[in-house]
């Protein structure tokens, strides 16, 4: 008999688990994860003592495809923590199921994991954004038409029906914005309207969003929070505006620019970070 999804997923969870366990430091348990978005990936050489291991040799994990993601996960520290940093992420919008892109959150959880870092590259939806203002993710909205807790339930990962009213953890909240204003960095608090991509949104679906309450927009961070949130794990989302969203601006939108932008605020965001788990 063929295997389930399921089945699979939790096959291909524990190899990791033990591949990954045989390849850290004597006496590593990691204590964060963090998940880079596009452009972001220079934040991994503030990661001291590092172990770097290609996607590929991790079990379960595919390639990535995406430019500005590198694809290896990086054991080390950071501010003094122990941290596994996801260098790069699985979208919905490559044709993979949502088990596929909240692999890495499964697997951050059963190697003892507590805290969630996840960042991502948005486009804002609120006009009083700027480019290259980092935004302190509070609630979401889900427009990608799909629920990564779909499907078959293992009640080793938690809740069939979690409660996501406290999905972005408020304390960890305060934390990122006291240490933004700290290092004198523009922050904004705001809700991630989350769509499946890869084409930008029009105009009016824009608009749409914007009344319904969204001040960003992305193609990622949501279903990881979702699953995240089940597992118990405590959630901090970053985003950094890349470009204003369709119809907010006259400018016409690539994923090159995305990159640079990301580019640019790579240092903001490495400096956040590590100010943030100063804090914790």
């Amino acid at each position: 008999m063929a295997k389930t999804e399921s089945s699979q997923s939790l096959s291909f969870l524990a190899q990791a688990v033990h591949f990954l366990r045989r390849k850290m430091p004597v006496g590593f348990k990691p204590e964060i994860a963090i998940v880079l978005g596009s452009g972001l990936a220079d934040l991994v050489q503030a990661v001291q003592k590092p172990r770097m291991i290609p996607y590929s040799q991790i079990p379960g994990t595919l390639p990535l495809g995406v430019p500005g993601h590198r694809g290896e996960l990086v054991l080390g520290e950071m501010s003094g923590k122990k941290v596994m940093v996801f260098s790069g992420r699985k979208h919905y919008y490559e044709g993979v199921p949502m088990s596929v892109v909240t692999y890495p959150l499964r697997l951050a959880a059963r190697l003892g994991v507590q805290k969630i870092i996840l960042t991502s590259a948005v486009g804002a939806v609120n006009p009083r954004y700027r480019i290259g203002d980092i935004v302190v993710i509070r609630d979401h909205l889900n427009f990608m038409g799909a629920n990564p807790l779909r499907g078959a339930h293992d009640p080793s990962f938690g809740a069939r029906f979690p409660d996501l009213s406290g999905c972005y953890g408020l304390s960890l909240q305060k934390l990122a914005v006291a240490a933004a204003k700290k290092l004198k960095i523009r922050t904004q608090s705001g809700i991630y309207c989350a769509v499946i991509g890869p084409s930008y949104e029009t105009p009016a679906e824009i608009q749409a969003f914007g009344r319904l309450g969204a001040d960003v927009v992305g193609m990622s961070v949501v279903p990881e929070a979702i699953v995240s949130r089940q597992m118990n794990l405590e959630v901090l989302a970053l985003s950094h505006v890349s470009n204003m969203a369709s119809g907010i601006s006259k400018q016409r939108l690539n994923h090159g620019e995305v990159l640079e932008a990301g580019k640019a605020s790579g240092r903001s965001f490495t400096n956040l970070i590590s100010q943030i788990l100063k804090s914790l």
